[in-house]
């Protein structure tokens, strides 16, 4: 029976740690673990014969750090190190089947792919394509060499984890699992939470997904019920044998085999459909744990028939509560929106999403349509810099297939789609391409025949397109019905009809539903007035969500009336908050924002809001003004960043804000340094930082955030990149008498790297300071081994630095 029939039936088993085993084997510190698939076979193929021994159903083939990027100087292809990996992997599964001649238990060899190391931009250096062929090259040896199913693992950026899924989708037939890794606040490294990465990967048809690494079982327990209310796929768990803790100058776990199955078994009470081991576990803790739940039945898997759709850190589930739609980044009727897409201004559409965000948006509606434009480059250019600035979750607004493909691909999360309709051409066309992304599709109730007059008549419609998205597996839970509005001002009962479909839809067939409110009123004067009365009473006959202007104050203070008139409102706290909001709007204003150019946004804002080209134009017009560089920094550019980093810290912005604040930062640096340059002067520095990934590893995604933060509050830079020898790092700091190094490492087999360089510095140049950071690092490991300071986070380094100034130490 195939992985794909078994999972979610009954209770699977996968295989535990292989690092820390093949160290214990003699894989020496930076060595390359897949590189033993060609060096050392046997001993790849013992440790997968002995999980299987010890009764796991999933064996991982080596393979998890394979790809382009961390090969490239390797010996040995990526098709050649995946191939050896899983042929080793099967070659273990035949003999064990051999050997034990049991015919009821299944195994299956997992293609085990890990994340890049890097980050995507516009966060990072590598596109999303290049992620995608590079997740592909891997994919297509793994299927080539007979892997039975795909494990995408240790992951922590949907963005990635996106990449990955599509790769693994289109170009196999195989199973797909993606297992997480979150903190123990439910946050992903881009600040992503469970419901939110949850929608996405059901959106992509992955067929099981869940969390592993970075926390022990005990850890899990916290996490399982979020990923339980809202997960309606087999949920697999795989935890590190609990959080590493240092003993004897080595990185241990201390969660014995007993414990750790006993963990285990209360996780699958829980709902967990496979289970399994991580860091630190070894075949005498998978043993324990098939001995412990082998006669164990699963919590049966239940469709949780949620519509939601997702941003790259939240969700937004349709419910009892109306949901606004932001329907500014529309061009239609806005002259000067036209205006900026012609001349792809795309600040100018950044800030009108911002605006919408902070008025009460809940979506936002992204519509790029000109005839002059290539709408599909746009579209795609529009979706990546929104949401690299704005956290909403977007609806593609497009009636161009290849511009909704391309907003659909490269979106972040699970989609809104603006629209399909009953036409046959309409659902031919747009259900293929909604069902691949996931996209929660907007449907029209109009067809070949056109709007119906009738409410009978937009039911039949409405009727026909659920019938039609079955048919390509799309269920009622990701479609949400327009009634459609037509103006009163052609028609007496035009609010009527659609007011009586509307209820008719949600209460009648089950469906969330959509309107475009505004169109009520078309025609008429004064015509806020029509809106505002039409939206309640559309509100109270089950709208779902509207597509409205955030920014009117008559329709936001219709809808927060609404949600605390019929218990939407604890304590009435929403309606409140606006009432105070409209209250200072309408007091003097009597400042202006320092560096506003006309119809702009000033620097503090503009670095807050992570806007690169006003923060440029805010600076130099400040220059422009006679203002001191040394205060523009130290006034208002450290002090935006300031506000970005706590908000950080304090986990209110997450990673994309913070990296893309920064790159405002940089835009203000520029400005001063251009005029600077003119002037013939130089900018100052705080000081000189050296700062690298230790020897032998190969991640750099950490250090890279800490060099961009350190950039924008003012130290020079020295970045010697990745896999950086003590000697390097030591011959750099004394030629460019440097105070202060920082120093990166993800790997447990190459923290000793960190420790022989610290070593070094403090035999060699005395005074140096020394920080470290990395996932496997503690404050109790970076004591022992001699660190000056130790932070989780890019922030604190930051913090670091600015003290060792302050107190003239740099």
């Amino acid at each position: 029976m195939s992985f794909r029939d078994k999972i979610g039936k009954e209770l699977l088993f996968f295989d535990g740690g292989m690092g820390t085993l093949l160290q214990e084997r003699g894989l020496q510190a930076g060595e390359v673990p897949e590189t033993w698939n060609f060096l050392h076979p046997e001993v790849i193929e013992q440790i997968n014969r002995e999980y299987l021994h010890a009764g796991c159903n999933v064996v991982s083939a080596n393979t998890f750090g394979v790809n382009s990027f961390k090969c490239k100087d390797l010996a040995y292809s990526v098709d050649e190190l995946v191939g050896a990996g899983v042929r080793i992997a099967r070659s273990a599964i035949a003999k064990v089947r051999a050997q034990e001649n049991d015919a009821g238990r299944e195994m299956y060899c997992a293609l085990d792919i890990g994340s890049l190391g890097k980050l995507l931009k516009p966060l990072g250096e590598i596109s999303f394509d290049e992620a995608y062929d590079a997740f592909k090259e891997v994919i297509l040896a793994g299927d080539k060499a007979g892997a039975d199913l795909i494990l995408i693992e240790t992951v922590s950026d949907p963005y990635e984890i996106k990449a990955a899924v599509l790769a693994a989708k289109e170009n196999t037939t195989l199973p797909v699992v993606v297992t997480m890794i979150f903190d123990e606040g439910g946050k992903l490294l881009t600040g992503g939470d469970v419901e939110s990465a949850v929608a996405m990967l059901e959106g992509l048809g992955v067929d099981a997904l869940g969390l592993n690494c970075g926390l022990g079982p005990e850890q899990m327990k916290k996490l399982l019920p979020e990923l339980t209310a809202c997960c309606s796929l087999p949920i697999v768990i795989n935890p590190n044998a609990g959080l590493p803790v240092v003993v004897n100058g080595q990185t241990m776990f201390t969660v014995e085999p007993e414990e750790f199955a006993g963990s285990i078994r209360t996780l699958v009470e829980m709902g967990a459909s496979a289970v399994g081991g991580c860091c630190g576990t070894t075949p005498e803790h998978i043993g324990k744990v098939v001995e412990t739940c082998k006669d164990m039945r699963i919590v049966p898997v239940s469709d949780k028939n949620m519509t939601v759709v997702s941003s790259y850190n939240h969700a937004v589930r349709f419910s009892g509560k109306p949901l606004i739609i932001g329907e500014r980044i529309n061009p239609t009727g806005k002259p000067k929106l036209k205006q900026a897409l012609r001349d792809n201004n795309m600040e100018y559409i950044y800030k009108e999403g911002l605006t919408q965000e902070e008025n009460g948006a809940d979506i936002l509606d992204v519509n790029v349509g000109l005839p002059e434009i290539d709408e599909p480059r746009l579209m795609q250019e529009a979706v990546t810099g929104i949401q690299a600035i704005i956290d909403l979750p977007l609806q593609i607004d497009t009636s161009d297939t290849v511009a909704m493909e391309k907003g659909l691909r490269y979106y972040n999360g699970k989609p809104m789609l603006n629209s399909v309709n009953g036409k046959k051409e309409s659902m031919e066309s747009v259900f293929p391409i909604a069902k691949k992304y996931g996209a929660v599709v907007v449907c029209l109730c109009l067809d070949e025949d056109g709007i119906p007059e009738t409410v009978e008549g937009r039911l039949r419609v409405a009727e026909k397109i659920v019938d039609t998205a079955a048919s390509y597996g799309i269920a009622k839970k990701n479609l949400v019905m327009d009634a459609l509005v037509l103006t009163i001002s052609t028609g007496q009962d035009n609010a009527r009809v659609t007011l009586e479909t509307l209820r008719k839809i949600r209460y009648g067939m089950g469906l969330h539903t959509v309107l475009g409110v505004s169109n009520i009123s078309f025609g008429l004067p004064d015509r806020v007035k029509i809106n505002t009365a039409f939206f309640t009473m559309a509100m109270n006959n089950g709208l779902s969500a509207g597509i409205v202007n955030p920014s009117s104050e008559a329709m936001m203070a219709a809808y927060y009336s609404f949600n605390a008139l019929i218990g939407e409102d604890e304590q009435c706290m929403k309606y409140i908050e606006k009432c105070a909001q409209i209250s200072a709007k309408e007091q003097p204003q009597s400042t202006v924002q320092k560096g506003a150019p006309s119809g702009g946004v000033g620097l503090h804002e503009a670095i807050v809001k992570g806007l690169s080209e006003s923060a440029y134009q805010a600076t130099m017009k400040l220059l422009g003004e006679n203002a001191d560089s040394l205060a523009i920094i130290n006034e208002m550019l450290i002090p935006a960043l300031d506000v970005v980093g706590k908000g950080f810290e304090e986990k209110k912005m997450f990673l994309p804000q913070l990296l893309m604040s920064a790159d405002a930062a940089k835009a203000s640096f520029e400005a001063i340094k251009e005029t600077l340059s003119k002037q013939g002067k130089n900018s100052k520095s705080k000081g000189k930082i050296v700062i690298a990934t230790v020897k032998g590893d190969i991640h750099d995604i950490g250090k890279n955030i800490v060099k961009t933060l350190l950039e924008n509050y003012g130290f020079d830079m020295i970045d010697l990149g990745k896999d950086v020898a003590p000697e390097v790092i030591l011959k750099t700091v004394q030629e460019n008498q440097v105070r202060l190094v920082g120093l990166s490492a993800l790997m447990t087999t190459t923290v000793v790297y960190m420790e022989e360089t610290i070593r070094l510095l403090r035999e060699n140049h005395a005074g140096c300071k020394v920080m470290v950071g990395g996932a496997v690092l503690t404050q109790e490991y970076a004591d022992m081994i001699g660190a000056d300071f130790y932070s989780k986070d890019a922030m604190g380094s930051v913090r670091y630095a600015n003290e060792l100034f302050e107190k003239g130490m740099l």
